[in-house]
């Protein structure tokens, strides 16, 4: 039974939710990446989903599996999450706790897994460890290439044990890049290894989703180095369509009884260029400073707040950027496309074409921009790019 107060909190839930994936009612467009990546699931199709941070992709992930759970299917889902991982002795243990978890529940159960399906392995269950540390796994040395082999094919020794399906969701697999390169090397063949030897006509399998919010750096690995080249498959998470984010927050607003005009709120979809984190998170600033009528005013005061959240981050990142990148960035938000060109590296003070090369791979990796298949540069975060032309650079 709820209590009283458990009913006023849901009943007081914002409909614009920016601190954790939405799925059901929350979940906005973006049918058709559900539709495709169910479709590459039930095909026991490895993919790989990446794209700047907070833009939606976990949301994707999540409803779907929701959809196909509705539909009656029947699997296991293990997610493992890199974001703090800087070796590979913990990417391991980081990687098996998370499937081992995904199915079992008791330490007799522990250990007859790791026992049973990691076997001429380093891995072992330490009775010890697990009752002061609630550790599952102990790796007893420093992990060889059996042991990296081993662990990345036990969801599909778990999934052909148990006569079942496991998705293997991978969250920050862009981590992995900063090991020394012969160590994510040694990973990325290990699991190249593993995907060639999946069974496609098997009943039981084990599928991957391998996410990651640095653009350049998954881009890295999976068009420029092609690590895992027809072994996986890339899904495209396009922006929701514009109509849809601006009904989202007009119905949003509604049901507290509050009205906001559209066109309003159409300039701050292309402000935020589809990144539906910051559209809820300015929604949500904007449904606590009112309590009737959304006016422009109320708008530009939630805009300042954003910008004053962010704000320390986006001027530490400013810090970190040599005069070069800074100039760069400022040839970018005036329009300019042919930075080599000699106009443009004088009027930019870029010195020559061959530096001009160097900036851009370097704000590359800082992940601040990218290039589309037309080289044409893009701001990865769009309050940034925003912050960058109207405070930073002071342009009207």
């Amino acid at each position: 039974m709820l209590s009283r107060l458990d009913k006023d909190i849901i009943q007081m839930e914002s409909p614009f939710i920016f601190d954790r994936y939405v799925t059901g009612k929350y979940f906005i467009g973006r049918k058709r990446e559900c539709n495709i990546l169910r479709n590459l699931l039930e095909q026991k199709e490895n993919v790989c989903i990446y794209g700047p941070p907070k833009t939606g992709k976990m949301s994707v992930i999540r409803q779907t599996i929701f959809n196909m759970r509705m539909a009656g299917g029947q699997f296991t889902v293990a997610d493992v999450d890199l974001f703090n991982v800087r070796s590979t002795g913990a990417f391991l243990k980081k990687f098996g706790t998370a499937v081992i978890r995904s199915v079992a529940s008791a330490p007799s159960e522990y250990e007859e897994i790791i026992r049973e399906l990691l076997p001429r392995t380093n891995f072992s269950f330490d009775h010890e460890k697990f009752s002061a540390e609630d550790e599952i796994l102990t790796l007893g040395a420093t992990p060889d290439g059996n042991d990296i082999r081993g662990m990345l094919s036990l969801p599909g020794r778990i999934a052909a044990a148990r006569d079942t399906s496991m998705f293997v969701i991978v969250e920050d697999f862009h981590n992995l890049l900063r090991l020394p390169e012969t160590e994510y090397e040694n990973i990325f063949h290990a699991l190249s290894e593993v995907f060639g030897k999946q069974e496609k006509n098997a009943a039981s399998h084990a599928a991957f989703i391998l996410t990651g919010s640095k653009t350049n750096a998954m881009k890295f690995i999976f068009e420029e180095r092609k690590y895992f080249y027809r072994q996986v498959e890339h899904l495209p998470v396009s922006n929701i369509d514009e109509r849809d984010q601006i009904d989202h927050v007009v119905r949003g607003f509604l049901t507290a009884g509050k009205v906001v005009d559209n066109e309003l709120i159409a300039g701050v979809v292309k402000l935020f260029r589809g990144n539906i984190w910051y559209l809820n998170h300015f929604a949500s600033v904007c449904d606590s400073l009112s309590k009737g009528y959304m006016n422009e005013g109320i708008l530009m005061d939630a805009l300042g707040i954003m910008i004053s959240i962010h704000e320390p981050g986006f001027k530490a990142i400013t810090d970190d950027l040599s005069v070069y990148q800074l100039s760069f960035l400022r040839a970018v938000l005036e329009g300019e496309s042919r930075f080599s060109s000699t106009e443009a590296v004088e009027k930019y003070g870029m010195n020559s074409s061959a530096n001009v090369r160097r900036v851009k791979d370097a704000l590359k990796k800082k992940e601040i921009i990218t290039f589309n298949e037309k080289e044409e540069p893009i701001f990865l975060d769009p309050l940034f790019e925003y912050w960058m032309d109207k405070y930073y650079f002071e342009r009207q």
